[in-house]
């Protein structure tokens, strides 16, 4: 096939550098994987069996592309006795990453501007390229935490949209509430969409989870069932927020993923009615794990919520760092440029088994000391 037959948008972004650590992973003998973004917990099983039952039952065609009412009935409901907003409807969609490119097709013209926090999740550039939007990256290094005068300073009167996530892929942070009701707040007085993802939610350590649209009834929130779950592969998530970008939202799943699968949907309401609680704190504990083991090595922040953090490499560039990891160690971790500007900091995942997290800590206290 000649090169020319590609659309130029083609050329806007790469294959993942989280995609390419994980087929790297694939050849290695017994590696020490700490680079997945997906709980290592197994799915409840009340959610399995209301999955396997829906398939015996013949729930396998079409679902109706706003969700089935199964499903969407019920977070319809805990939306409406969380927020208690005259307009905020829900609809089901493939995965938070379809979502994500829902709102920006159905929200951005070409030439507008997008918003992103760096180091942001790789699909916040890439979808906003995709839609034709301009990405303004505002810093948030050291500490990971949003400076709300940088942001007033990026906004200009091409911006359309802020993309919000907490608690934070990759860093691992979880945004305080001043912060957030500030964010809220400048988005409805420049009258900007505030898209806020917020896949982590159910994982909070430190502080209480916080949503802007708390404080901002136009916020566009984008959530699902994957990580809380273990469902990473179902494609189960929802959005809410105003009815009049839902609407189009709809409109446009239609004609893009027709519908999120139908037995997913079903297990999906068996989800809702299980307790979390018992996972979260087995992460909270893996989290301390690794931060008792790490902390005198390596300069990074407690994150308080997902199961990332985000070292700053000790010597040398991430990318040159998680090469000698993996060369070396067989030590899977991602670089931060997959997901910044800068080339400093790598993440790791701590959604593994204790042996797995115990072997991570050994490698990278020695990788600390061994320069090349």
């Amino acid at each position: 096939m000649s090169t020319h037959w590609l659309a130029d948008r083609t050329r806007l972004f790469d294959s993942s550098g989280i995609r390419k650590v994980f087929d790297l992973a694939a050849k290695l003998k017994d590696p020490i994987n700490l680079s997945i973004g997906q709980p290592d917990f197994d799915v409840p099983e009340p959610v399995r069996r209301a999955a396997i039952n829906a398939i015996e039952h013949r729930k396998n065609g079409y679902a109706l592309t706003q969700g089935m009412p199964v499903l969407l009935d019920r977070i319809q409901a805990e939306i409406d006795r969380q927020y208690g907003h005259a307009d905020r409807q829900a609809f089901v969609t493939c995965g938070t990453s379809g979502a994500l490119m829902l709102a920006l097709l159905v929200l951005v013209n070409p030439g507008e501007e997008v918003i992103v926090f760096d180091p942001c999740f790789v699909m916040y550039d890439a979808l906003s390229a995709v839609a034709g939007a301009k990405v303004v990256a505002v810093d948030t290094y050291p500490d990971f935490q949003i400076d709300l005068d940088r942001v007033a300073a990026a906004i200009t009167p091409r911006t359309k949209a802020i993309i919000f996530n907490s608690p934070h892929n990759p860093t691992g942070a979880v945004a305080d509430e001043r912060v957030v009701r500030g964010l809220a707040e400048l988005a409805a007085r420049r009258n900007i969409v505030l898209i806020s993802d917020e896949i982590y939610r159910a994982f909070c350590y430190d502080r209480p989870f916080v949503s802007p649209a708390t404080y901002n009834p136009q916020t566009l929130v984008i959530d699902g069932f994957s990580k809380t779950y273990a469902v990473t592969g179902w494609r189960l998530g929802f959005a809410h927020g105003p009815s009049a970008v839902i609407r189009e939202m709809i409109k446009l799943q239609q004609y893009s993923f027709v519908c999120a699968p139908q037995p997913a949907q079903w297990a999906g309401a068996a989800a809702m009615d299980v307790d979390m609680s018992p996972q979260i704190a087995d992460y909270h504990r893996k989290r301390d794990r690794l931060l008792a083991g790490l902390s005198d090595r390596y300069e990074m922040g407690s994150p308080a919520g997902a199961f990332y953090m985000f070292p700053k490499s000790p010597w040398g560039t991430a990318s040159e760092f998680v090469a000698r990891a993996i060369e070396k160690y067989g030590l899977l971790v991602i670089p931060g440029n997959v997901f910044s500007r800068r080339d400093t900091h790598f993440r790791l995942s701590y959604a593994a088994d204790d042996r797995t997290l115990d072997r991570g800590v050994e490698a990278l206290r020695r990788l600390a000391d061994d320069r090349p």
